[in-house]
């Protein structure tokens, strides 16, 4: 496993969490108990802050990262990420908001200032653009994400089971490399 400092900021990673050894986490990264960040999967907190909630799952080549304070985003955009969410593979998160219980779908981009609530689910292949702020209880899907359906109580659920199916997952894999 990669953890590095970027210049006086070391990632805080609970002690149950888990980061796989060919992950990267640098800088200003955050990372709560029973959270999980899989093979190859970049989180860069070198130029602003990254949380990570409890029981949340980054999957295989996801990356995410941050804007910095600058002329043309006055004080940057952090990243948070809530308890209890699911990171599908290839995702790309960027300088975004995911409330708790949130699933985003294999191959999605969320942008700088995006928002997305409360059990939302992001079809797989979407783009959230700048800004955007996605209603929870849905179904999001396209480029760019619209809302295509109310959730059924039973996806709802699913929400949290996909995020304590990874806690379990990332028991089996143990915690011999934190």
């Amino acid at each position: 496993m990669s953890i590095r400092t970027f210049q006086t900021h070391t990632p805080t990673i609970h002690k149950t969490a888990y980061v796989d050894s060919t992950a990267l986490v640098i800088g200003q990264v955050t990372m709560g108990a029973d959270s999980s960040i899989w093979p190859m999967s970049v989180v860069r907190g070198d130029i602003n802050t990254i949380i990570i909630g409890e029981r949340t799952n980054i999957q295989d080549g996801s990356i995410l990262h941050v804007s910095h304070d600058g002329e043309y985003s006055p004080g940057g955009a952090s990243m948070t990420i809530g308890n209890d969410v699911t990171v599908g593979h290839s995702v790309v998160l960027h300088a975004c908001t995911l409330m708790d219980c949130c699933l985003i779908g294999i191959g999605s981009v969320i942008l700088d200032h995006a928002v997305i609530h409360k059990h939302a689910m992001i079809g797989a292949g979407s783009l959230v653009t700048n800004g955007k702020e996605l209603e929870g209880g849905y179904l999001w899907m396209g480029r760019p994400a619209k809302k295509v359906r109310k959730l059924s109580e039973k996806e709802i659920k699913y929400l949290s089971y996909s995020a304590n199916h990874y806690v379990k997952v990332k028991q089996m894999h143990g915690n011999a490399e934190n």
